[in-house]
């Protein structure tokens, strides 16, 4: 199993929920009333499936080896930029969260801007993150982890992949972005 091939196919699946709410903020745009019950599907898509099971196996796992033993340039690499940006994405989230609570509560209709703003503002986020992490960083750690300890990576990747398959994780989420990306015409 390797662990890299694993995150990018997840990242995949991330861009698919980012067209997905980039079509439902388009929708509010239009003048469409905001469906709250989508919104906190996205928001629990975003924390299990993109922080907790994928940010948890580069955070856990790989970004963990490349600040070990990758030296300076490793560790400013995650701690100044990856995870910097993690952090980012959970801010914009819970923003997100707080507007879509706001709006339910309110029906007000300048919250609308809040929700698209915290939401257009993630996708973007992970759009460039993803697009580092994908040809830089991933690569920079497959490239300069020692064998064994990639070959470790790899199979902490599976243990992790593992758990979370008995747990329902994966096919729960990949289910939920295929009935979004359905109602929000995602091809």
């Amino acid at each position: 199993m390797n662990s890299i091939d694993i995150m990018v196919a997840e990242h995949d699946k991330i861009l698919f929920l980012n067209q997905v709410v980039r079509n439902a903020c388009f929708l509010i745009l239009k003048g469409n009333e905001v469906c709250v019950e989508d919104f906190r599907t996205i928001i629990d898509f975003t924390r299990t499936y993109a922080d907790k099971h994928h940010h948890g196996k580069e955070e856990q796992i790989l970004f963990q080896e490349m600040k070990d033993r990758l030296g300076a340039v490793g560790t400013n690499l995650i701690t100044h930029g990856m995870l910097v940006e993690h952090d980012l994405g959970r801010l914009f989230i819970s923003e997100l969260e707080e507007a879509i609570n706001q709006y339910e509560n309110t029906k007000k209709e300048d919250i609308k801007l809040d929700i698209i703003a915290n939401a257009i503002g993630y996708t973007k986020l992970l759009k460039r993150h993803i697009e580092k992490e994908n040809e830089v960083v991933y690569t920079f750690g497959a490239k300069n982890l020692p064998k064994e300890i990639f070959d470790d990576v790899n199979a902490r990747t599976e243990a992790f992949e593992k758990q979370a398959e008995a747990e329902g994780i994966q096919k729960k989420y990949t289910d939920i972005l295929k009935t979004l990306m359905d109602k929000y015409d995602v091809k």
